[in-house]
């Protein structure tokens, strides 16, 4: 039961996630994507002082064992020389005494000398850390401004998203209607075509009915002519000009 809720859970997770995503405007997730990168950066960057900062911690105490370590060679062999000095001289109190102290000051040059090599261990293991995180910085710093360069490409591109959309919906209104009362240009356009193709159609009636016309009246001038010749004809014969017939014109008599 437990796993079957937790699967419904990842579900519903993922679907709300992919609707955010699908409705957030990409200005807005490209800044805060940006805006968090710049966070992982500083806080690289913070780690990265502590790191130098306890390597250089480590390098200061090492320097202050080596100087002490340097001090107590010189007292050890002061010691020495003085415990030397007096047993020559003949007081061996103050000989024994010198040697006390000789070997009071070995012992802690003893626990110094360790002091140093674990300072110098720690030394070097803080410095390849702190060249690790000196080098992650650098790397970190130049893939932000990676990030940051892509950020001004990807806002470019996110206007001329923007500016095509936009002209991608003023053509489809273009073609769609915009009210009850007003008509579309592809409606207006097929008007227009319907009326010149009307108009045309007319003329072609109109120029057909001249010419007809005109036939006509070229056909009774060429009736004419030829009732006139026959006319001459029969005068030339001597037939009687009285029983040839009337040439008729269409609208009248000749």
């Amino acid at each position: 039961m437990f796993k079957l809720a937790k699967k419904w859970w990842k579900y519903a997770v993922a679907k709300l996630t992919g609707k955010f995503n699908e409705n957030a405007d990409p200005k807005v997730q490209l800044e805060q994507a940006i805006a968090e990168a710049q966070s992982q950066h500083k806080r690289l960057r913070e780690q990265a002082v502590s790191v130098i900062a306890g390597q250089k911690q480590a390098e200061i105490r090492l320097n202050g064992k080596l100087a002490e370590l340097e001090k107590l060679n010189g007292n050890a062999r002061q010691a020495l020389i003085m415990a030397a000095d007096a047993q020559q001289a003949g007081n061996a109190d103050k000989a024994a005494q010198y040697t006390t102290a000789a070997e009071s000051i070995a012992s802690q040059l003893i626990q110094v000398e360790k002091d140093v090599e674990s300072l110098k261990a720690m030394v070097l293991d803080s410095t390849d850390a702190a060249d690790q995180a000196k080098a992650a910085v650098a790397q970190n710093s130049r893939i932000l401004q990676e990030k940051i360069a892509e950020k001004s490409k990807l806002l470019s591109q996110l206007e001329q998203a923007k500016m095509q959309e936009e002209m991608n919906v003023a053509m489809t209104q273009l073609n769609e209607t915009v009210g009850d009362d007003v008509p579309t240009l592809k409606e207006v356009e097929e008007k227009i075509q319907a009326r010149y193709a009307r108009a045309k159609a007319s003329s072609e009636l109109a120029e057909t009915s001249v010419e007809s016309r005109v036939l006509e009246v070229e056909q009774a001038t060429a009736n004419i002519e030829a009732q006139g010749r026959l006319s001459e004809l029969r005068a030339e014969l001597g037939l009687d000009s009285a029983t040839a017939p009337t040439p008729e014109v269409e609208g009248g008599t000749a």
